[in-house]
């Protein structure tokens, strides 16, 4: 739409006759009327192909539910180019997507086919609203109503506002994979599953990626270590916990214990080594940023900073409580184990922690 200025004389609506808003066509670009403006009958087709599209959009939503309930999440299958992949999600993916492509389709046509083609102008008044600005607003917008055949295209309009209606359905039914527990986690509570890890006493600790036990000799001051539970991945293949990883993941780092201020713990380090959650307290994000000179870890997504000399605690950034610290020690062949699990819930606070 193209803005000009006003007319000489052009009313402010502070004479006695109003101020003309309305639309007018631009001279110099020639129309040319669509089949659609000239045979109702193409009229009529368009109308149904556009409602066609809205009905299959209610379709695939109806579909979407159904592919929920009753496919088995852990299901597979085939799909050429890409390969085995998740029945649950590709049929969720397909009518899902489907159905937004369906409303989006369907609008398009409607425009093209349906609603008017002619490029229009509108005389630009000054910002100061005339007299009957709301009258003439208001006549506008019954002119775009009717333009735009919404009331007069009826089987469109009941079958819009039905795809309308319907899809937001598949986004309440989601909510539940919000929270979906592994089949050795059922029966326990988010805030009970979160609060819990795979850290029990003597639990060796193995570097993340190699999964080779850890001593105290093959981390120098200043190092850092990605490391996880030694029985992270059995956990993974034999009960289908994609969440441990998440949960148990540590940074192991060393520094001179002279330079350590403070602990969680009376004596949770051994020889200087200390370990803590790797997942920041703020959203979750991993971290590993750490800057050895001042003992600080940075999380690379907010820049929440945590002092590890200082028991994690937080000294710059959004992030509202401290890093967890996990107590460790030897084992008799001398490889670094946790002595207990956490002690403080990991990862980002939510409403149950109290």
């Amino acid at each position: 739409m193209t803005d000009i200025t006003p007319q000489e004389g052009h009313d402010q609506g502070h004479g006695s006759a109003p101020a003309k808003l309305g639309y007018s066509p631009v001279a110099d670009i020639p129309h040319k009327p669509r089949l659609t403006d000239t045979d109702p009958k193409a009229a009529r087709r368009a109308e149904r192909q556009v409602a066609t599209m809205f009905l299959l959009s209610m379709l695939l939503i109806v579909l979407f539910v159904v592919a929920y309930v009753t496919i088995d999440p852990s299901s597979t299958v085939y799909i050429p180019v890409f390969g085995d992949v998740g029945a649950s999600n590709f049929a969720l993916g397909l009518t899902m997507g489907g159905a937004v492509f369906l409303i989006g389709a369907g609008a398009i046509q409607w425009a093209k086919k349906l609603m008017p083609d002619v490029e229009v102008v509108q005389q630009r008044h000054d910002m100061q609203s005339p007299r009957r600005a709301t009258a003439e607003a208001a006549a506008n917008y019954e002119r775009g109503k009717e333009e735009s055949g919404f009331a007069r295209f009826t089987l469109i309009r009941r079958t819009l506002i039905g795809a309308l209606v319907l899809f937001p359905i598949p986004l309440v039914v989601v909510l539940r994979d919000l929270w979906t527990a592994s089949p050795a986690e059922a029966g326990k509570s988010p805030a009970d599953l979160l609060s819990e890890t795979l850290w029990t006493k003597g639990s060796r600790i193995v570097s993340d990626g190699t999964y080779l036990p850890v001593k105290p000799a093959d981390l120098p001051v200043g190092g850092l270590v990605s490391a996880v539970p030694a029985d992270l991945q059995e956990v993974e293949e034999a009960e289908g916990n994609l969440n441990a990883r998440t949960k148990a993941a540590i940074i192991l780092v060393r520094m001179d214990p002279e330079e350590i201020r403070s602990q969680q713990g009376e004596g949770w380090d051994y020889q200087g080594i200390l370990a803590y959650s790797k997942i920041c307290t703020h959203v979750g994000c991993p971290i590993a940023l750490y800057e050895q000179r001042t003992h600080h870890l940075l999380c690379p997504c907010h820049q929440s900073t945590f002092d590890l000399a200082d028991s994690g605690n937080v000294v710059f950034g959004p992030a509202a409580r401290r890093m967890p610290q996990l107590q460790i020690g030897v084992d008799e062949e001398g490889y670094l184990v946790a002595m207990n699990d956490f002690q403080e819930p990991v990862g980002p606070s939510f409403w149950e922690r109290g």
